[in-house]
């Protein structure tokens, strides 16, 4: 199959995005969700790095090209719809959010519905200070 294809089979949104997860191979963990352009999966692919697109930036972010928290990609799965990209990586130094957390998923609704709050139930591995100078 060439480049094109496997690309073109890719529901890509009106911003010409896909939402992308990113999975820890070893545990199965949802470490974070992102996004992803044509240019930034077939990055991904090429690298065998996850390398996402950075709607804030508006560019490439090659995740742990600041931080050194490198994701190596394992496996690239599409989901039934086509329109939803799961990455399972084995992330570098278990650090995948800004936060220096393991996951952006780390707060946690605790609480009913009148008196319910998000709690942080991670710990900080590394301090972000030292991580983005």
């Amino acid at each position: 199959m060439s480049a094109a294809k496997w690309l073109n089979k890719v529901k890509w949104d009106e911003n010409g995005l896909v939402p992308v997860i990113a999975q820890e191979a070893s545990s199965n963990d949802v470490l974070m969700f992102a996004w992803m352009n044509r240019d930034a999966l077939a990055k991904t692919v090429e690298l065998g790095e996850a390398v996402y697109w950075s709607r804030s930036r508006k560019k490439l972010w090659h995740k742990g090209e600041e931080s050194g928290h490198i994701q190596k990609v394992k496996e690239i799965r599409l989901d039934c719809d086509e329109d939803v990209v799961l990455l399972k990586i084995e992330q570098t130094d278990s650090i995948a959010c800004h936060t220096g957390r393991h996951s952006c998923f780390f707060q946690k609704f605790e609480g009913s519905l009148n008196d319910g709050d998000w709690e942080a139930v991670d710990p900080v591995l590394k301090d972000p200070e030292s991580i983005y100078k």
